[in-house]
């Protein structure tokens, strides 16, 4: 049976290899226990709704906003005041965090 030596050479020919297996195999994939980040619908908005000053009707063209949700957003406003940033919409009942994603690239504050 022969018997394999180590050499410096094959040493460095080895990690070499190693180090190629590795980073080409760490390219652009993910390891099965992690999974992706929901895909987010990033709209290029053609129009902006200002949450401060948006009437109920306003709010409606929002999608996943309908009636009941465009009036306990304004409701709220009248209530608490003007919102200072977006993510203030949060707080309105029947906001979700993934109804707020779909619609934060619509909306403003002013």
């Amino acid at each position: 049976m022969k018997q394999f030596r180590f050499t410096a050479i094959s040493i460095t020919r080895l990690s070499l290899l190693l180090m190629t297996l590795m980073i080409c195999g760490s390219c652009g994939r993910l390891p099965r226990s992690i999974t992706a980040p929901p895909a987010v619908h990033t709209t290029d908005a053609l129009f902006h709704i200002n949450i401060n000053t948006a009437s109920a009707q306003e709010l409606e063209q929002l999608p996943g906003v309908g009636k009941v949700i465009a009036e306990r957003i304004v409701a709220y406003r009248e209530r608490y005041g003007r919102f200072r940033r977006p993510e203030e919409l949060l707080m309105v009942n029947g906001v979700s965090d993934k109804k707020f994603r779909e619609i934060q690239a619509m909306i403003v504050v002013e």
